[in-house]
C-alpha cells in the first residue's frame, strides 16, 4: 500500500518530497474550467520517478447530463484530460459520477456513462483508465448511494471502469464506513484508489467538506481500517498543512 496526498498542480514533485508522499494526484487543468489541458513541465521526470500518479479531471465535467451542452463537452473533456493523464504516467484519471437534474430519471444518467466508454472503445479507449469516483450529495447522483451504483456498473464494468472511494463522500451519503470497503467490492468487483479524507459534518449530511484524518466527524480508527482493507494506493485531499501529519499517521496506524 503507497500513501500520498492530493498536491500543488505546477510542483508535484516537489510537494510530494515535502510530504514524504508515495502517492500524489493533481489537476492538469482549472478544476472549475472546460480549458483543455497544456503539456506539463514536470510531465518527464513525473514519468521517470518512483511516484504513484493519479489526475483528477475537473469538477465541471458530468457525463451522465441529459443536457447537450454539458455532457458533450463532458465528454470530450475526459478524452483529453485522459491523454494528458498518460503523458505524465498517471495510472488513473478520477472522475465524479455525476447527476441528472431534478425530474429527470437516473437511468438516463447511467446509460449516458455506457455511451461514453462505447464511443470511446470504437476510438481505441482511454488514455488511463478511468476512476469513477463516489460523490457526497444530490438526489440524483449516480455514485452517491451504493444502490445506485450497483446499477452504473452494471452498465459500465465490462469496459474496465475503475473505482476511486473517497470516505468523506461515502460518510456524507450515509453509508457506513464500517464494512464499506466490502460493500463496494461486491457491487463493483475493485477499488483502484481511495480518498481517504474526515468529514467535517455529521454522518448524512450529503455536505462534501473534507477534514483532516484525526480531526473531523469520523472516527479516525474507521479510516485506518477502510485503508486496511482496501489493499490499494491511498491519498489524503485533506488542508495542505495537516497532509504531511496526516500522510505520518497513517503510516505508523498501519505499520508501514
Amino acid at each position: 500500500m503507497r500513501i500520498g496526498a492530493h498536491v500543488r498542480d505546477d510542483d508535484p514533485l516537489g510537494a510530494a518530497a515535502a510530504r514524504g508522499a508515495e502517492v500524489v494526484q493533481f489537476f492538469l487543468s482549472e478544476p472549475q474550467g472546460w480549458k483543455a489541458p497544456a503539456p506539463h513541465p514536470q510531465a518527464e521526470r513525473l514519468r521517470d520517478s518512483d511516484l504513484t500518479v493519479f489526475v483528477h479531471a475537473p469538477y465541471v465535467i458530468n457525463v451522465a447530463s441529459l443536457n447537450n451542452r454539458v455532457r458533450i463537452p463532458s465528454r470530450k473533456a475526459v478524452a483529453q484530460q485522459a491523454q494528458a493523464a498518460a503523458e505524465v504516467g498517471a495510472r488513473g484519471l478520477v472522475v465524479h459520477g455525476g447527476h441528472v437534474a431534478k425530474g429527470e430519471d437516473v437511468a438516463e444518467g447511467i446509460a449516458n456513462w455506457r455511451k461514453l466508454f462505447e464511443r470511446q472503445a470504437e476510438q481505441g479507449g482511454f488514455g488511463v483508465p478511468i476512476l469513477i469516483e463516489n460523490t457526497a450529495g444530490g438526489e440524483n447522483a449516480v455514485a452517491r448511494r451504493f444502490d445506485v451504483l450497483g446499477r452504473l456498473w452494471d452498465a459500465v464494468g465490462e469496459f474496465g471502469a475503475g473505482f476511486c472511494l473517497d470516505t468523506c463522500h461515502a460518510f456524507a451519503a450515509g453509508e457506513d464506513l464500517v464494512d464499506v470497503v466490502d460493500r463496494v467490492k461486491a457491487l463493483t468487483g475493485r477499488i483502484d484508489l481511495v480518498h481517504l479524507n474526515n468529514s467535517r459534518d455529521a454522518f448524512g449530511s450529503s455536505r462534501d467538506r473534507h477534514a483532516g484524518v484525526r480531526s473531523g466527524t469520523i472516527d479516525p480508527d474507521q479510516l485506518v481500517a477502510v485503508c486496511a482493507a482496501a489493499g490499494c494506493p491511498v491519498l489524503v485531499e485533506t488542508p495542505d498543512e495537516g497532509q504531511a501529519a496526516d500522510i505520518a499517521y497513517l503510516r505508523e496506524r498501519l505499520g508501514r
